[in-house]
Parts: C-alpha cells; structure tokens; sequence
C-alpha cells in the first residue's frame, strides 16, 4: 500500500516538473523571439536613419514610448516596401513626426451645460 502511494506521488511530482520545465522552456524562447525581433528592428532602424535622427528617435522614446513606437512601425514598413530612397535625417524624421502627430492628434471638446434652477428669464415676459 505505501509503495503505490510512494509511486502516485513520484508520478504527480515528476508531472509537476515536467510542466514547470516546459513552461520555463516556453518563457525562455519567448523571450528569444521578442529579443530577435528587437534586434532586427533596431538594425532596420539603422539602416535607415542618420545618427541624429536615431538620436531624435531615442530621446522621443523616452518621453513619448508609444508615439516613438508608431514612427519606429512607420519606418520600418516604409523600408520594407522599399518607398524610402535613402537616409532619413534629423529634418526628414520630424516631418515624419508631425504626419504621426497629425494621424493621432486627440480632439478635445468642452461643452457648458448650464442648470436652469428658477430662471428668472421666464417671469420676465408678462
């Protein structure tokens, strides 16, 4: 009787193993992709911006990460279809910016509803 309940509980702890070790697999190459595709994406960058405009682009990032991000998919699917000619520079890429900025640009209203609580506008009328 013991040595099937030493057998049951070395068959659930070797499943529970083997699940921690998959999943941390699973975690590591992960972690491998996301890596790859950071590093392809900084190479395509660098390919295709100057060193200030990179600059620009670095310092955009830290203030703004997710508008830095939209421009880094901007270019990148511009070098892909081959629509850039060569280097961006620091002037092309602020054009660049204000085409993002205007696409995603919020509008903002403000409306007043005024309460009429004993208006005195109406008495006025007899």
């Amino acid at each position: 009787m013991a040595d099937e309940e030493l057998e049951a509980i070395r068959r659930q702890r070797m499943a529970e193993l083997q699940t921690k070790h998959a999943d941390a697999s699973n975690n590591q190459q992960g972690e491998e992709a996301k890596q790859r595709e950071t590093e392809m994406r900084n190479s395509i960058l660098a390919q295709v911006l100057d060193q200030s405009a990179r600059a620009r682009l670095s310092n955009l990032a830290l203030v703004k990460p997710e508008k830095a991000n939209a421009v880094e998919n901007y270019l990148i699917q511009m070098a892909r279809f081959g629509k850039l000619g060569g280097k961006i520079t620091e002037s092309g890429l602020i054009e660049i910016l204000e085409k993002v900025s205007q696409q995603t640009e919020k509008k903002t209203t403000v409306t007043f509803n005024r309460r009429k609580v004993m208006d005195s506008d109406d008495e006025d009328d007899y």
